[in-house]
């Protein structure tokens, strides 16, 4: 498939710094593309703890059935991941792929296949060719090194139009730690996990236990509440990788890592967010925040009828500020909601209370608004406390183009 443009709602990744305990590689496989990375193989410290979220896709990829088994260990040494093939629905040769290339990993990083976690992108009931990632496996040995965020987000993209990462720092007991992150996705990307491939690394020294409690949660209102196209991905995975090479003591009550659950959810909401912005033909960041309804669970299942209506995305594609395509979004929710209580804004300009339509309502400000790269939707159900705020794009001819050639 013919390279992209890069999206209009791109933004330049940022520098992220060497973490005491991590290196990485990249290297050419060629296992779908020709003349760019697609493998990726990170080191790290012997003591890693790790955490991981997968996708509730049932049928998922070889790589996160392995993960999922790996993660009972709590410990890692080694990541390899892969771009142009998802290793998903190819029976027992996907298992034997992610044994093969686990081996390989282990082998070359002096450790053991059980600590060794995997990952997956690309073209579904492809067999993986795991004998391609075996043989660069040298290779990337000797390209380790501290200084390979930038090109390892790069080497894990897809349909991916910009490579994307975050970074922030914390402390935990007085020691500052850095927390570090990368992410693709761009299409089949729906909450439910996920819906693409992220993993964070801070030097901080963290039980997995803790780790696996502050990540969880870090999903649900990041990943968890963004959707492009409604679709959950069966290659689904976040992993968080924890060095300890910080030097703070090992901990594991809320006080102590208050700071350090605050930097690591702004690192999976940044993240979450970049991955919007290259939604597949996005022109148009949506931010739909939902307020009255019954319960925060409630409020965002409205959002998320909202945010994945074809209707109100192609609407906001033609920047058309048609809101009663948001009603019909809200009452097809499934969700208590009262007619003659709802309320829309968009642009934070009323256009119906109420019930109704605002008197003297001046859609001026709202049709510019809806001209910008980034849209601000407000509902307010008027039945309760219940709020919650989702993320989606808008829905163009780019996205039909896209996967109707991605095979190609």
């Amino acid at each position: 498939m013919a390279k992209l443009p890069v999206s209009p709602l791109a933004r330049p990744l940022p520098e992220m710094p060497p973490l005491a305990g991590v290196r990485l590689a990249t290297a050419e496989a060629g296992i779908r593309y020709k003349g760019r990375a697609d493998v990726l193989l990170a080191e790290f410290a012997e003591g890693t703890t790790v955490a991981g979220v997968f996708t509730k896709n049932l049928c998922p990829g070889a790589p996160v059935t392995y993960c999922r088994e790996a993660l009972q260990g709590g410990v890692a040494r080694g990541l390899v991941v892969n771009a142009g093939n998802a290793n998903v629905f190819n029976g027992v040769a996907g298992m034997r792929a992610v044994e093969t290339t686990a081996r390989a990993a282990a082998q070359t990083l002096g450790t053991t296949a059980d600590q060794i976690f995997l990952a997956s992108t690309g073209v579904i009931g492809e067999p993986l060719p795991a004998h391609k990632i075996v043989a660069v496996m040298d290779e990337l040995q000797g390209r380790l090194a501290a200084d390979g965020f930038a090109q390892a987000a790069g080497a894990i993209m897809t349909t991916d139009t910009f490579a994307k990462g975050a970074t922030r720092r914390a402390k935990i007991g007085g020691v500052e730690v850095t927390i570090n992150g990368i992410a693709k996705g761009s299409g089949m990307i729906a909450p439910d996990m996920a819906t693409m491939l992220a993993f964070i690394f801070t030097d901080a020294a963290i039980p997995a236990q803790a780790m696996q409690a502050m990540l969880a949660k870090g999903v649900e209102h990041s990943f968890n509440c963004i959707t492009i196209d409604s679709d959950t991905s069966t290659s689904d995975t976040v992993l968080l990788f924890a060095t300890g090479q910080a030097g703070n003591k090992p901990v594991d009550d809320a006080a102590h890592l208050a700071d350090f659950r605050r930097a690591l959810h702004e690192v999976l909401h940044e993240l979450a967010l970049l991955v919007v912005r290259d939604g597949e033909g996005a022109q148009k960041l949506v931010t739909i925040t939902v307020e009255g309804a019954v319960s925060h669970a409630s409020a965002k299942r409205i959002g998320l009828a909202i945010a994945n209506s074809p209707l109100v995305k192609t609407a906001i594609a033609g920047e058309d500020a048609n809101w009663g395509r948001i009603v019909m979004a809200v009452g097809k929710a499934g969700e208590p909601a009262d007619r003659d209580r709802l309320g829309v804004a968009v642009g934070g300009v009323w256009m119906a209370q109420n019930g109704g339509v605002v008197p003297g309502y001046d859609e001026t400000p709202v049709v510019a608004h809806m001209k910008g790269g980034e849209i601000e939707i407000t509902v307010d159900i008027g039945l309760g406390d219940g709020h919650a705020t989702v993320w989606t794009c808008d829905l163009t001819h780019g996205y039909i183009d896209i996967n109707g050639s991605y095979r190609s």
